[in-house]
């Protein structure tokens, strides 16, 4: 097994690594698409966003001190590359864009965080067993993947409890679990690989 020191280390790259490429440089990217009127690149980057919130839910799950978090960290570092690469209609009509700045950034960014998140759910696995025992989560190991959701809920939420902000990721899953079931089990066989026939 890993060293704690070292896990830690990576834990704490990890999540530096998350905030450059699953907020700050997708949240710029959705702007600059707006403001260069590129519809394409902004309802992808809108569906990320749908899928990426599963992100912002596992941290409100790790405040909580919920074990399955480890699941939904690792499900959101597969949905989020999937649903960049899913829709064949919106990659076509990318690829047939003019030549921009918004469509190389946009392009540059989609597979750096493509590879970040295998990268990320390799490694998660690693950690997976977390969720599964009750003697494993409460190991420092398991415990050092919620220091970082720990230290964000001292400085935005300092005065509420782990329990209740748990609560919310909970209430955040079961909403998330229920507009994704719907995606699968409905929308899906409607409108296949197509974004733009919604």
């Amino acid at each position: 097994m890993l060293d704690p020191s070292t896990v830690r280390s990576l834990v704490w790259i990890d999540y530096r690594l998350a905030l450059l490429f699953t907020v700050f440089i997708p949240l710029t990217l959705l702007i600059w698409s707006w403001v260069e009127k590129s519809e394409a690149i902004s309802l992808l980057l809108t569906i990320y966003w749908r899928v990426a919130s599963l992100l912002a839910i596992t941290v409100y799950l790790m405040i909580g001190g919920w074990p399955f978090s480890f699941i939904t960290a690792f499900l959101s570092k597969l949905l989020i590359p999937l649903s960049l690469w899913f829709w064949a209609d919106l990659n076509e009509e990318i690829r047939e864009q003019p030549k921009k700045s918004i469509n190389l950034g946009f392009n540059a960014w989609r597979w750096a965080v493509s590879i970040y998140c295998a990268v990320g759910a390799i490694a998660q696995l690693l950690f997976v067993s977390c969720a599964f025992s009750s003697a494993a989560f409460s190991s420092g190991t398991c415990q050092i993947w919620l220091e970082p959701s720990l230290l964000f809920k001292s400085y935005i939420h300092g005065g509420l409890t782990n329990g209740f902000l748990g609560f919310w990721g909970l209430m955040g899953l079961a909403i998330y679990a229920t507009y994704l079931g719907y995606f699968l089990l409905v929308r899906l066989g409607r409108q296949g690989r197509s974004a733009l026939n919604q």
